[in-house]
């Protein structure tokens, strides 16, 4: 290997597509590891392996003991959008950024969020059942209702809350937006209603929907008092991150009749525990944290991923993708 050759940790989930950007450059070296690995054998990896000078990442968590045993970090990426597992002030101190994958997913967890409202609207679980166990003359007692005219809330409206708020106005929705750091200007030239109190306006919607970052702001967010705010007809969506909602006050929620239910592609611990309460009610549709991993979704994050590295490494990184904007010149 070539004394000037960069070296990177990449996950084995990382796309053909991005694989193929770092095998058209003659000064990268990739190593590949499993998106699962334990935080032990990772610093192991990165101890071994060292120099290393970037990162892409699945799962995998990362922080100020990583940095420390890759000695020579130049760019930390998510094959993603979310960050809630990498320490982004410790990046912040040695200069580091943060790169993620854009707009890659946002367009498949804003269908999936949409396909949650339509599924339990359309009570397609339970019909699905219902005509395959010889129950068809119970149908009547089974409507489903329509997403026409009704009211969806949608909670950030970021890159992926602004895409659902588009689906949601092609379904000819009211679309209220709850995102205190967007300015209404914004939010109502997307042709959606900008509400500044969460709480007043949780009684006006039939589904609220989840599209916020997992921070000390909004971890625990929608509790036992918020969700008692929401209408005992409301459906609850979460395709953003686990522990948003607490999963206890829900399930109490749901049983207690308060809520008409909910779907959810992340959970407070993931996976979640087998037998868990939530799985056992009939109003609740679960996913296993998919909502941004569709094919597409793949090769674009994959994509995205390898640009965002090789544009920090040739020490231009595309501006737009950086989280730690304050380690920017």
């Amino acid at each position: 290997m070539t004394t000037n050759k960069k070296k990177l940790l990449v996950t084995e989930s990382l796309s053909e597509r991005g694989r193929a950007l770092f095998q058209e450059r003659g000064d990268i070296e990739v190593v590949e590891f499993p998106n699962m690995i334990s935080a032990a054998d990772f610093e192991t990896l990165l101890h071994t392996q060292a120099p290393v000078h970037g990162v892409a990442l699945g799962a995998t968590r990362f922080g100020e003991t990583e940095l420390a045993a890759s000695k020579d970090m130049k760019v930390v990426a998510r094959i993603g959008v979310g960050y809630d597992a990498v320490d982004v002030h410790a990046l912040s101190r040695r200069k580091v950024p943060l790169m993620v994958a854009g707009t890659a997913n946002s367009p498949s967890v804003a269908e999936q969020a949409l396909f949650m409202m339509l599924t339990l609207a359309k009570r397609g679980v339970e019909l699905h059942a219902l005509v395959k166990t010889g129950a068809w003359a119970t149908r009547l007692g089974l409507l489903p209702f329509d997403l026409f005219g009704k009211t969806v809330l949608i909670v950030g409206f970021g890159r992926i809350g602004t895409r659902t708020a588009k689906r949601c106005l092609a379904m000819e929705m009211t679309v209220l937006v709850y995102d205190p750091y967007k300015s209404v200007d914004g939010i109502e030239a997307a042709g959606c209603e900008k509400v500044d109190d969460l709480d007043a306006a949780l009684p006006r919607a039939d589904f609220v929907s989840l599209h916020c970052p997992k921070t000390t702001e909004t971890t625990g967010l929608f509790d036992a008092v918020r969700l008692s705010k929401m209408k005992a007809t409301a459906y609850l969506i979460n395709t953003a991150r686990g522990g948003i909602i607490v999963e206890a006050a829900l399930y109490d929620a749901l049983v207690a009749g308060q809520l008409a239910g909910a779907g959810l592609d992340v959970f407070e611990q993931e996976p979640p525990p087998l037998g868990h309460k939530l799985f056992d009610l009939p109003n609740v549709i679960i996913a296993p944290h998919v909502a941004g991993v569709t094919r597409e979704a793949l090769d674009r994050m994959g994509e995205q991923t390898a640009r965002n590295m090789l544009s920090a490494l040739d020490g231009q990184p595309i501006r737009a993708n950086v989280i730690n904007q304050d380690v920017l010149g």
